[in-house]
Parts: C-alpha cells; sequence; structure tokens
C-alpha cells in the first residue's frame, strides 16, 4: 500500500511538473506571436505610409508634417521631414523643414539626432535670421540630455550624476548670449543658466562630501573652492564654506580656515 502511495504521489508530481512545462510553453509562444503580431501591424502601417509619402509633392509632404506637428504626431512628422530633406534638399522649403526636424526630434527626446541635425544646420546656415532658434535649441536639447523625469518625479537626489550634458547646455547658452545678445531667446536662456549653474555646483558639492568621507581633506577643500570661485551666487555656496571649515580644520590649516569662518559669519552668522 505505501509503495502505491509513493508511485501515485511520484506520477502526480510528474504530470503536474509537464502540466506547468506545457502551460509555460504556451504562454511564451502566445507571447511571442501577439508580439510579432504587433510588430508587423506596425511595420505595415510604417511601410504604407512611406508608400504614400512617396507619391505627394513636396507642399503635400510639407503641409502633411505641419499637420502631424500640430496633432503631436512627431514620429509621423519626422518621415515626412526626412523625406522632403533627402528628396527635394533645394526646395522651397529647405530651411524650414531642418528647423522643423530639429524641434521635432526635440519633443521626441531623440537627443543624438537632434544635435546632429541642429550642428548641420549651423554649420550649412550661420547667418540664417533664425540661427540665434537654433543655438537656444541646442542648449535645450543638452538640458533635455541632462534631466532624469522620474528622479524629478519621485523627488529623487541626482546631483551626483555626470553633469556633462549641463555643463554643454550652459556654454550652448552662454554661445547665444553672446552672439546674439538681442535675441528673444536670450532672456530666458540666462534663467537657465542660473539653473544650470545651480546643477553643476551641487554636483560639485557631492564631490567634495564624497572626498570629506575619503578624509581626502585636501581635494575636499579644492573642490568646496572651486564652488566659491565659479558659482558665487548658487545655492551652494553655504555648504562649500562649511567644507572648507571642516577641510582645512583637519589639515590644520588655521588661517584658511579663519577666513572661511569669517565669510561665513558675515553671510551665514
Amino acid at each position: 500500500m505505501f509503495l502505491f502511495y509513493s508511485e501515485m504521489k511520484r506520477f502526480i508530481t510528474i504530470n503536474l511538473k509537464e502540466l506547468i512545462s506545457s502551460m509555460y510553453k504556451f504562454a511564451k509562444v502566445a507571447t511571442i506571436a501577439l508580439l510579432t503580431i504587433a510588430v508587423t501591424a506596425c511595420s505595415s502601417s510604417v511601410v504604407e505610409d512611406d508608400l504614400e509619402i512617396q507619391k505627394k509633392s513636396p507642399e503635400a509632404l510639407y503641409a502633411q508634417a505641419r499637420t502631424s506637428m500640430e496633432l503631436g504626431n512627431f514620429s509621423k512628422a519626422i518621415r515626412n521631414l526626412e523625406a522632403l530633406d533627402s528628396r527635394y534638399p533645394f526646395g522651397p522649403h529647405k530651411t524650414q523643414v531642418q528647423l522643423d526636424l530639429i524641434y521635432a526630434y526635440y519633443k521626441l527626446e531623440d537627443v543624438a539626432s537632434g544635435l546632429a541635425n541642429i550642428d548641420r544646420f549651423i554649420r550649412l546656415n550661420p547667418t540664417h535670421p533664425d540661427v540665434d532658434y537654433v543655438y537656444y535649441m541646442r542648449g535645450l536639447v543638452n538640458m533635455q540630455a541632462d534631466a532624469y523625469l522620474f528622479h524629478d518625479m519621485l523627488d529623487i537626489d541626482r546631483t551626483d550624476r555626470d553633469p556633462q550634458n549641463a555643463l554643454n547646455a550652459f556654454k550652448d547658452f552662454e554661445r547665444l548670449i553672446k552672439l546674439h545678445p538681442n535675441s528673444k531667446y536670450a532672456a530666458d536662456a540666462q534663467k537657465r543658466m542660473i539653473a544650470l549653474k545651480n546643477r553643476l555646483a551641487g554636483y560639485s558639492i557631492k564631490v567634495a562630501e564624497y572626498y570629506i568621507k575619503i578624509h581626502a581633506w585636501s581635494a575636499a577643500a579644492v573642490r568646496a573652492q572651486h564652488v566659491m570661485e565659479s558659482f558665487p551666487q548658487t545655492t551652494s555656496v553655504k555648504r562649500a564654506l562649511e567644507i572648507m571649515i571642516q577641510s582645512y580644520d583637519e589639515l590644520g590649516q588655521k588661517t584658511l580656515k579663519q577666513n572661511a569662518q569669517a565669510v561665513y559669519d558675515r553671510n551665514y552668522g
């Protein structure tokens, strides 16, 4: 009786495993099939759009691109604009097509394509009346590359991330203001530069705090001094002074500590 029960238990266990395995395989195959159908449908739609694009005149293509942009369908707008750009590079809408492409790539958060088209426009049209807008868009695209939407939404502090894109954006806005001080985009660029300064200063503070953590006091003091010199009107100045006071104290630099303490007391005491 015991042997019979053991055999039955083993038989049920084996069949359960086979059933679970079969269900898993079925689910996997079904998922792949659904994904294939979805991709095929999407690809077919794109192919059909491309065929329609090839039949249209440049005027019709541009009108369709503008309509797509107004409706927020930037992917479709880009297909029309790219077709115009490649098929009619010397057409009546050539520069406006390039400007629209820059904006559409920005809206799709396609940083690489956006920057590539911006740099091409500047290279080919350095004296164009709207080149100030293109410099402005370069700053916006680089700011976009630096942004972490979900970190902002969840209020997660990520000032320790690589600030290269923020630095590039700052230089873009700086170049815009230098080359086109009367541009209608200059005022907004200046406001964005303030935000970028705070971002860059915050990064330097994070680096300085890391040096404190590993007791690299001299490096911490240098970083904090960099904030004082490069970003004197940012929200990070107070923390920079605190780091300098602590670091100079650890290094035995009494005079430097007293100087930093005096500045701190005068502004925050």
